[in-house]
């Protein structure tokens, strides 16, 4: 018995450094495996394109600034003549900038501005302003008409939007 038990001494032996053996070599395939995939990835994927400064301060410089809303004072009042009778329209009007330097161009410049939007509000069709998107039109045209303005005066548009706090037409 004693010649029994030396072969199974032995071979589980080699039983344990097969196992050894391939344990190992897993581990190596495994590495093998991972470093192929990453190399992999840095050959297939596209080269990192180069930073641009100026890019990098222009899209810090897109970061708006914080609004400010500056209501033009006193109401726009506006005649109309329709159909035979006298109509009218009171209209709120507040401008959205993002400039603080804009807010004293707008005061030094308010009464051409006031001006140009009696103009622009006492020039439309009556029937026209009544509906959405005749106000949303009139509303475009008082935008194009201060920022005409500023342009002039200023060397800025400086106002982002025009907004009718108010607008009541009777």
């Amino acid at each position: 018995m004693a010649e029994d038990d030396a072969p199974v001494e032995e071979g589980s032996g080699g039983g344990k450094k097969k196992l050894i053996f391939l344990i190992i070599l897993a581990v190596v395939l495994v590495g093998l495996s991972v470093g192929g995939t990453i190399v992999a990835l840095k050959v297939l994927s596209p080269p990192p394109e180069a930073v641009d400064s100026e890019a990098v301060e222009e899209a810090v410089e897109e970061v708006k600034a914080p609004a400010i809303y500056y209501p033009i004072k006193p109401s726009v009042v506006v005649n109309y003549d329709h159909k035979g009778r006298q109509r009218y329209a009171q209209v709120d009007v507040t401008l959205l900038i993002r400039d603080p330097a804009i807010v004293s161009a707008i005061e030094l410049h308010a009464p051409t501005i006031a001006n140009a939007l009696v103009l622009t509000i006492g020039g439309q069709n009556y029937e026209e302003v009544q509906t959405a998107e005749g106000k949303e039109l009139l509303r475009q045209e008082c935008l194009q008409e201060i920022q005409k303005i500023l342009e002039e005066e200023v060397g800025s548009v400086g106002v982002e939007q025009v907004l009718f706090t108010n607008f009541v037409m009777q």
